[in-house]
């Protein structure tokens, strides 16, 4: 039995359960070619949000097209251990249970992590399987599984032997809120409205001030000089003086450089080296006492004397009322600059002098600069993100890869004494010893002896080896899976991660396998709501994946995504995309129970069946041409709404009404033979995009073996095709929805016969003329020399199509109808002639409105003239 509505609910449970319980996601090398996909690992913090829904739709698209068209398909999965948003969200749930990250040792800290991990950690994935993805989920990896881990650490100490990876005291960019230095690619410029302070410094021993405007008054507290250029006239005069640091009345240098700009606010600049990367500079060249006054959270500590323990912004208020006390300010402006967020946290950053571990980029990011620009071995889909990608690479700095967190892969230094210096690099703690008794020439050392560094390496150092290592091709480069899988084949992922990830991977690629990682990346857009706003749970506008999915059905909602999602633009989301992708599901649905429902008898096949068999395999083959054409192109949205309107328009609207039996009448076995092998094709191509619906339609056709699963289907063959043939019906169609114009405009219904007579002046194929017939209900056509009188006419380019009148029409009433009409029309070409005579209006108006009203004048023009047309033949 064939259920009368489509399930999806239910549909999609078998199925996936029968995918899962068959294997088909399972890959193992063999003779084929392998077509290769690697997830982008989504944090193992996260639940499914609408940007996983457009990814892995799209990535799900890819891989079980290459299924059916016989690719030994890959699709790795698995999860990013984030260091800082778990680290965050684990310390949060210590707190709420009274325990202080602080209170515990590293090891007591991470079995809680590991704990939340393994309790939380999986969601995503399970939530991707409702979507219906067919990845290999036997191959699911976690970054920070033992053997990710050791391709992580195997990586740092190659590129630390090689003379790549130094540790460094430099200014870093301080998340106060994770307690973390960040990459300066984490971070976020936001321009903000703030305020300028004026803030005036004594001259020591003497009743002068210089006034200098800052946005931090707070910093003051830091202040070790005062910066003049040396050759501004306006203080000479200072020079060899000192100042006077307000509040904390430190006396301080007041130097002169040519790093000032004279032109800017006083002339005057204010030097912090610790909290400045620019002051730093300054500092180490002119000899300058560091001081900082901020604590690892940005609160401040006893170089902020009676603010101690506050936080900055609250001091930033206290603190300028104090100097306003002291008439200490001399205006106070409102500005707007741009302030350094926090990628994960939000927060506002600070310059923060630390040390830290860094990775040398000049050199390494060489090959993927000319893998991308210059050698097109990797492909940016839409291109225009080469502009993009060619900016961060030729301005790249090097890489601070060390965090100060506890989650993620420990930095594989070991100290065995007190100095900066006093530490060896090493795999593995014993190789440690063995190392660092050969540097200090002490046999005697002990594992205890050594310190293992702190920090955790950046989540982006462990990412960057993702599809090397998800294959273990970096601790065995020469194992099956790795020579087989990489590269692999396509990356699909968001433009706002090119740099984070897609960039250092391919440098990744190039530096350990001496090959790119992947061949071409596909950049989605952002899915944003029906007003363009970003989606957020602030605004409430971020629709929850899996409700979506409830209401509309897994199909419904790929296919609602994927008509709007061109590549690299922003997809405007609207439930009804969903909403429609339900209905194109139903469609479908119907049109094959209309099929089902069918008598088949062993009757003789009619030539109307014959000709729309052969357009459909023409209209079929053309569109499939389309679709790989869109696919090559990575325009998925194309190529779906070119399936789409085969489907809809060519397959129900047309194809199955021209070979539709008459009522309560069999089909022949030939046509429904046919009919079934068109179906078949249609759901072969729409499959990847509607996995669900396809495969329940497919297993209700014919009783199927686990091997002849639609999942596992041949995509169909790509032949050629007769234009001439599909652009012949697309005039017969105009034929029709003539014949059909003037049943519906004349109340003559369609059980009624009519004859149709033709005047063949385009000499148009008369290959249709059995399916006119039909679906004209035409008793006879005849092809004439001269016009038919006493006919209702109509014209398709210069044929002209007569019915001749019966008795049911009121030939008096219809000539009044039409000389109506013919009145309005020719009042309306009147008005538009009176525009386009005016010269005026012609001169001034946009040659775009000109175009629409001579269009107007044309289509009155024409109008006009079949209505003289059918009136003459009514007289």
């Amino acid at each position: 039995m064939i259920p009368a509505q489509f399930e999806a609910k239910s549909v999609e449970k078998k199925w996936y359960d029968y995918w899962m319980e068959h294997n088909y996601f399972h890959s193992k090398p063999d003779h084929r070619t392998p077509y290769t996909i690697v997830i982008p690992p989504p944090n193992v913090t996260g639940v499914l949000h609408m940007g996983h829904m457009l990814n892995n739709t799209i990535q799900d698209v890819l891989i079980r097209r290459a299924r059916l068209k016989g690719f030994n398909a890959c699709w790795v999965p698995g999860t990013d251990h984030a260091s800082i948003a778990t680290e965050a969200k684990v310390v949060a749930k210590l707190k709420s249970e009274g325990i202080n990250k602080n209170d515990l040792s590293r090891e007591e800290f991470l079995k809680h992590a590991w704990e939340w991990t393994d309790k939380y950690g999986g969601t995503i994935l399970e939530q991707l399987k409702q979507l219906g993805c067919s990845c290999d989920w036997d191959r699911t990896k976690f970054t920070m599984d033992p053997d990710m881990s050791a391709s992580v650490i195997r990586s740092f100490v190659d590129l630390y032997n090689k003379g790549m990876i130094y540790r460094g005291y430099r200014m870093v960019n301080w998340d106060p809120e994770a307690k973390t230095t960040l990459s300066d690619e984490e971070v976020i410029y936001e321009e903000r409205q703030g305020k300028l302070y004026h803030l005036k410094y004594q001259i020591e021993g003497s009743n002068e001030f210089v006034t200098i405007a800052t946005t931090r008054p707070e910093t003051i507290l830091g202040d070790t000089a005062i910066c003049i250029h040396p050759e501004d006239e306006r203080y000479f005069h200072l020079k060899g003086k000192n100042a006077i640091v307000p509040i904390c009345n430190r006396v301080i240098p007041i130097i002169f450089d040519e790093y000032v700009d004279r032109e800017f606010g006083t002339g005057c600049l204010k030097v912090t080296p610790a909290h400045d990367v620019n002051d730093k500079e300054l500092g180490a060249k002119h000899n300058l006492e560091i001081i900082d006054i901020f604590n690892e959270d940005a609160s401040l500590n006893s170089y902020g004397l009676h603010y101690q323990g506050k936080d900055r912004f609250v001091v930033r208020e206290e603190i300028s009322k104090e100097l306003e006390s002291l008439g200490l300010i001399a205006k106070i402006e409102t500005h707007i600059n741009n302030v350094g967020t926090s990628e994960r946290t939000k927060a506002v950053i600070e310059p923060r002098l630390s040390d830290q571990w860094f990775l040398k980029m000049e050199d390494l990011v060489k090959p993927a600069i000319k893998a991308v620009l210059e050698s097109d071995e990797v492909k940016l889909y839409p291109s225009r993100f080469n502009n993009t990608y060619r900016h961060w690479m030729e301005n790249i700095r090097d890489w601070n890869i060390s965090r100060q967190l506890w989650w993620g892969q420990q930095i594989p230094a070991y100290y065995y004494g007190e100095g900066k210096e006093d530490f060896v690099v090493a795999e593995t703690p014993a190789d440690a010893l063995e190392l660092a008794k050969q540097r200090t020439g002490n046999a005697n050392l002990q594992t205890a002896d050594l310190r293992q560094d702190a920090d955790a390496l950046d989540t982006w150092f462990s990412s960057w080896l993702w599809p090397m290592a998800v294959f273990g091709g970096v601790m065995d480069p020469e194992n099956e899976d790795f020579k087989y899988y990489y590269p692999t084949n396509d990356l699909v992922t968001g433009p706002d991660i090119l740099f984070f990830w897609v960039a250092r991977m391919i440098i990744a690629g190039y530096e350990y396998a001496d090959a790119k990682p992947f061949s071409n990346v596909y950049l989605t857009g952002l899915v944003r709501d029906k007003e363009g706003r970003k989606m957020s749970k602030s605004l409430g506008n971020s629709p929850d994946p899996l409700g979506l999915i409830e209401k509309f059905g897994a199909d419904g909602v790929r296919c609602g995504l994927l008509l709007s999602a061109s590549a690299g633009n922003d997809i405007l989301f609207d439930e009804e995309l969903c909403n429609q992708g339900k209905g194109f599901a139903n469609k479908i649905w119907n049109a094959f129970r209309l099929i089902k429902g069918w008598e088949v008898a062993d009757i003789a096949q009619p030539e109307s069946s014959k000709s729309a068999i052969e357009w459909y395999e023409a209209k079929l083959q053309k569109t499939l041409a389309e679709i790989e054409d869109n696919f090559g192109k990575y325009r998925i949205s194309d190529a779906l709404m070119a399936i789409y309107k085969l489907v809809w328009d060519d397959f129900c609207s047309w194809f199955l009404e021209m070979i539709k039996p008459g009522y309560q009448q069999p089909i022949d076995r030939a046509t429904f033979n046919k009919a079934i092998e068109m179906l078949e094709a249609n759901l072969k191509l729409l499959h990847p995009f509607m996995p669900f619906l396809t495969e329940e339609i497919w297993q209700h056709i014919a009783e199927r073996t686990p091997e002849q699963a639609l999942i596992v289907a041949e995509w169909p063959e790509l032949k050629s095709y007769d234009e001439k043939l599909i652009a012949d019906f697309e005039f017969a169609t105009e034929v029709i929805s003539g014949i059909r114009t003037i049943r519906k405009d004349k109340n003559i219904p369609f059980r009624d016969l009519i004859e149709l007579k033709v005047v063949n002046n385009e000499n148009a194929s008369k290959f249709f003329d059995a399916i006119i017939t039909k679906l004209g209900n035409i008793s006879s056509l005849e092809y004439v020399s001269e016009k038919v009188d006493g006919a209702l006419s109509y014209r398709i380019k210069s044929n002209e199509y007569f019915i001749p009148i019966t008795g049911s029409i009121d030939i008096e009433a219809e000539i009044a109808k039409l000389t109506e009409e013919l009145n309005y029309t020719k009042g309306f070409l009147k008005s538009v002639q009176g525009k386009l005579s005016n010269e005026k209006f012609v001169a001034g108006a946009p040659e775009q409105v000109i175009a629409n009203e001579r269009k107007k004048e044309a289509d009155a023009l024409a109008k006009i003239a079949t209505i003289e047309q059918s009136l003459m033949s009514l007289k």
